[in-house]
């Protein structure tokens, strides 16, 4: 979820913790490709899978269309899998396996159905094994596990301890105002009939400032193999409160206790894509992005990058695989009418020029130092259509902001930036239950604020389409040059490598 980190996990440091397409209209095919033929072969990292050994992949089928799908299904089961989940709008399915070979196997049995297969992780099953079966993970990419690493510039989360109090009010809220927030709640709290996806672990469903915005009816649990789970409360908290804190920022209730969020007044559903050991696999991420497309929500917040990998690169089978699936639920849920805005993440990380990638993959005993190259993609924060954020951190108790040191960048590769350090908001604590407040650091907690914008915008504005909202936003944003003397920032005042097009400004998107 920082992910929280390692670190950079999207999120909430351990500190802190797309397209139209009309492929899906009945061609799509995989787009996965090699990186250019200058740049290096990104490194293999081999999913060693023996027989017995139970693997999740994604099996994709070369035309997204229900019979293409159907086939792939049958494939499956001739090649001694398991369909744990099939989505046939964008020819999708999730399957589990213990036989070695199933992925040569399935794309025998499949033939031209298949466009590609990847296991989804290297870390065997667990979901629904039991604790002393399960394998030796770690902390959890997120870092949403104790023991998680800190994040370089030692932002660190101040969660409250069991009985200590804090007296939350707007006026702590340095980063409303930085946005502009209060004076855009002059003119609109936002509509209620928006509804915000927040794709992360959890939201309490007991607390105070957030309760009354929790829209029930279109929440749901994606962490259980990658399957929508509807069961009630399936969709709360377990081991993590970064999913309640990433909620307050988005819309928090105006209800003169705790905080208030970006947008007071639009509704929030509850995805959880993060499981008990921080882990956002794949299939749990293509299972929020479709659940978004059909229950039509209008914007979704994804503060995480996809596990294993902190880059998925096109040259890799398994990787590529992977990619694609994330990247075909990405663009349907766009064409349905959803905005997804992404952290850019915390690795301090130019996203341009990529070559190492020293923290994948991250189930693993251990991560494999990799050459990498411009084939390999943070997801969902790289993929087309996507709002990608940076962090800013203020300057002193002033409104003036530099990039928060964790912050990654890249030319071309940011949208805008927002408040994340040091960000105040809703928590839950994950030993007592309790819920209360408290603050986080990282990319996580920027991309929230961009979301609240984007349910503002579309509360203002509710016939505009994703392209013309992530268009509008950046036209909007309050330019930010580079800093003087600083060779990592490239680009223009309008748009570089640190900032994108500038702060978002709540305010510019109502009036």
């Amino acid at each position: 979820m920082q992910h929280a980190l390692t670190k950079r996990r999207l999120a909430a440091t351990a500190a802190a913790f797309a397209m139209v397409g009309a492929a899906f209209l009945g061609g799509a095919t995989d787009s996965a490709s090699a990186a250019t033929t200058d740049e290096p072969t990104s490194t293999p990292v081999n999913v060693d899978i023996p027989d017995g050994m139970l693997m999740s992949y994604v099996v994709n089928a070369r035309i997204a269309n229900p019979g293409q799908t159907r086939l792939v299904e049958r494939a499956v089961e001739a090649a001694g899998g398991v369909v744990v989940q099939s989505w046939p709008e964008i020819g999708v399915v999730v399957a589990h396996s213990d036989r070695a070979a199933f992925r040569v196997n399935v794309t025998a049995k499949g033939g031209n159905a298949v466009a590609s297969v990847g296991a989804t992780r290297t870390a065997g099953v667990s979901e629904g094994t039991p604790a002393d079966l399960a394998p030796p993970w770690g902390p959890g990419a997120n870092g949403y596990k104790k023991g998680a690493k800190k994040p370089v510039n030692g932002d660190i989360p101040s969660d409250p301890q069991p009985g200590e109090s804090l007296d939350p009010n707007e006026g702590v809220q340095w980063d409303m105002q930085m946005i502009k927030a209060p004076q855009a709640q002059v003119i609109s709290d936002g509509n209620r009939n928006v509804l915000v996806g927040v794709l992360d672990s959890g939201i309490s469903p007991t607390h105070p400032d957030l309760k009354a915005n929790i829209d029930v009816a279109n929440s749901v649990n994606c962490s259980d193999v990658g399957r929508p789970d509807q069961t009630p409360l399936a969709w709360r908290p377990t081991t993590s409160d970064h999913g309640t804190h990433v909620a307050g920022t988005i819309a928090a209730a105006r209800n003169d206790i705790g905080i208030v969020g970006v947008a007071p007044n639009v509704r929030l559903a509850s995805v959880k894509v993060v499981n008990d050991d921080g882990f956002i696999y794949p299939e749990y991420a293509v299972c929020g992005f479709m659940w978004a497309g059909l229950k039509h929500m209008d914007v979704t917040n994804n503060s995480y990058y996809v596990d294993p990998f902190e880059f998925w690169c096109d040259d890799q089978p398994d990787q590529a695989a992977g990619k694609e699936a994330v990247r075909r639920a990405v663009e349907w849920a766009t064409t349905q009418g959803v905005v997804n805005v992404a952290a850019a993440g915390n690795s301090n990380y130019d996203m341009a020029n990529k070559t190492v990638d020293t923290g994948s993959p991250n189930d693993a005993p251990k991560p494999t130092v990799r050459t990498i190259n411009s084939g390999c993609n943070d997801i969902p924060a790289e993929l087309e259509g996507v709002v990608t954020v940076a962090s800013l951190q203020r300057v002193g108790t002033t409104l003036d902001s530099v990039r928060s040191s964790f912050s990654n960048y890249g030319l071309g590769k940011i949208d805008v930036a927002a408040p994340g350090s040091s960000i105040y908001s809703t928590t839950w604590n994950t030993r007592t239950g309790v819920d209360g407040y408290g603050t986080k650091s990282g990319t996580s907690m920027a991309s929230p604020h961009v979301a609240g914008v984007m349910a503002q915008m579309k509360s203002a504005h509710p016939s505009w389409s994703p392209a013309t909202m992530l268009s509008e936003l950046k036209a909007r944003a309050v330019s930010k040059p580079c800093p003087q003397n600083t060779a990592a920032c490239t680009g223009t005042d309008d748009d570089n490598s640190f900032f994108g097009a500038g702060v978002v400004d709540a305010l510019a998107v109502v009036e």
